[in-house]
């Protein structure tokens, strides 16, 4: 939270090619870039004494968003689902259900429409986990753009959600 790039970040370099208009390709791409790391980063800073503590729990994280995801499309979530949502293989997408299942974030169960089927569920601490989750990226949010005014942020905020709920489905 709080992390900015003090280098230059003025849209000139990412619409240098195309004039004077608002370049949003580029500019998305160099947010992705600065954020890809620094998240996670930033959470394995908390705890200097167990770091691969915090890794497990970023991983943790990323499989209950990608369950609750699925879950939101009123559909039951199993591995293939979760590999799907974090674009991993199956045996990756696996060994991350397995460690939240075993630190408590997920249950396995048979699947209410198909028996042989195994599906995942988020457990309490898993709910807890999320939303302490979603707590601190609307922390960060906030953080980032304290210095806009309320209707660019909440435009913003829309934009994003926008732009998230078309983009991934």
């Amino acid at each position: 939270m709080g992390t900015r790039d003090t280098r230059s970040t003025s849209a000139t370099a990412d619409t240098a090619a195309v004039g004077n208009t608002v370049d949003g390709g580029p500019a998305l791409f160099r947010l992705v870039r600065f954020w890809s790391r620094r998240w996670s980063n930033q959470a394995l800073t908390r705890i200097t004494r167990e770091p691969d503590a915090e890794l497990r729990r970023v991983q943790h994280i990323q499989v209950i968003e990608a369950v609750a995801a699925v879950q939101r499309t009123g559909q039951e979530a199993a591995v293939t689902d979760v590999a799907e949502q974090l674009g991993l293989d199956h045996s990756g997408a696996s060994r991350m259900v397995r460690d939240a299942v075993a630190a408590g974030y997920l249950a396995r169960g048979d699947s209410t429409h198909d028996r042989r089927r195994v599906v995942v569920q988020l457990t309490d601490s898993g709910h807890e986990l999320l939303t302490a989750s979603h707590d601190w990226q609307r922390r960060c949010f906030d953080q980032l753009t304290a210095a806009w005014n309320e209707h660019d942020r909440s435009q913003f905020a829309s934009y994003l959600q926008r732009f998230a709920d078309e983009t991934i489905q």
